[in-house]
């Protein structure tokens, strides 16, 4: 079931001027994204009052990942989502609406391939791979198989969301499994015989993008806007305050603050629209195109929609 959360001001955020146009009715949104500190800036966003600041009123769906959440986007069940390329890609073929408004994370340390009773990749022959279908463990997984020119044939590719890994690791469903922060160093805390066999700093830097529905965005373009500072503005705060960033981060998510902090040293929080977001689009186009999925032809200047960012920080687009 989705998680929903009433995003209130609340703590620091109280103690720092709300600017004029924020002082009438906020404007509501809702946005939805997975529960890992890979979606920071949402996080950040809601607990050190950028929202409120900007005179939003937000609710936080979450879900077994972000990836999950951009289809929301699809028919404007949500404004804004927070995922992976591939899954972007997919939900845009449904409904064009759906577009990535800047690069939020590039995931440096961040995806792994981890195996139980497994020596290394050469041993992973034959055995039974955990892959979260259309997000970035999958995207991750093709990027490892093209990398290393791998037999795909070699290997079971079980579907497993991304939060029952390492259930499905201990039961033996599984023999090894590809994705995201903070499940392969939750696994290696748990269960005896595990580690990690590929790390994607070795393959390829992922990428979270922040998307939204177009139809929606440009009926409301003062909300728009203003969600595009909030985003801005607590990426800077993460920047500038890491250890209160990650506190923030650690209490919206009611997990351990060292665990988060650390966590949060294997990414790099964006909000942006570079070419290397172009790369990682095109990227997902071609995985998809590689398994059938392509529905129709899309190019990455139809996906990436640079105009509220551009608005907001001309700087932070170079495309």
């Amino acid at each position: 079931m989705i998680n929903r959360r009433s995003l209130l001001a609340a703590g620091t955020a109280a103690a720092l001027p709300i600017p004029a146009f924020a002082q009438g009715a906020p404007i509501r949104m809702t946005i939805a994204t997975g529960v890992d500190p890979s979606f920071a800036p949402y996080y950040v966003a809601r607990e050190g009052g950028f929202f409120q600041r900007n005179g939003l009123d937000v609710t936080v769906n979450t879900g077994p990942s972000g990836s999950a959440m951009i289809a929301f986007l699809v028919g404007n069940q949500i404004n804004s989502a927070y995922g992976a390329e591939q899954a972007g890609v997919s939900a845009h073929l449904v409904d064009p609406n759906v577009v990535a408004v800047a690069e939020g994370t590039a995931l440096l340390r961040w995806i792994s391939i981890l195996g139980r009773n497994v020596e290394n990749m050469e041993a992973l022959k034959g055995k039974r791979v955990g892959v979260a279908r259309g997000t970035g463990s999958e995207t991750f997984w093709l990027s490892v198989v093209a990398k290393l020119n791998l037999n795909p044939a070699d290997y079971t590719i079980v579907n497993v969301e991304a939060p029952e890994m390492v259930a499905a690791l201990e039961r033996g469903n599984i023999d090894a499994f590809a994705v995201w922060e903070p499940w392969p160093t939750r696994a290696m805390r748990a269960i005896p015989n595990t580690k990690i066999l590929l790390s994607n700093d070795q393959i390829q830097i992922v990428r979270n993008f922040i998307y939204m529905n177009k139809g929606w965005a440009e009926s409301n373009q003062e909300a728009t806007q203003r969600f595009m500072r909030s985003m801005i503005q607590a990426q800077e705060f993460i920047a500038s305050n890491p250890t209160e960033a990650a506190a923030q981060v650690a209490r919206f998510l009611r997990q351990d603050r060292a665990f988060i902090a650390e966590l949060m040293t294997k990414v790099e929080f964006k909000v942006n629209l570079t070419p290397d977001s172009v790369g990682n689009i095109q990227l997902a186009i071609d995985q998809l195109r590689g398994m059938n999925r392509l529905a129709r032809p899309v190019t990455p200047d139809q996906v990436i929609w640079k105009a509220p960012l551009a608005a907001a920080a001309a700087g932070r687009v170079t495309i």
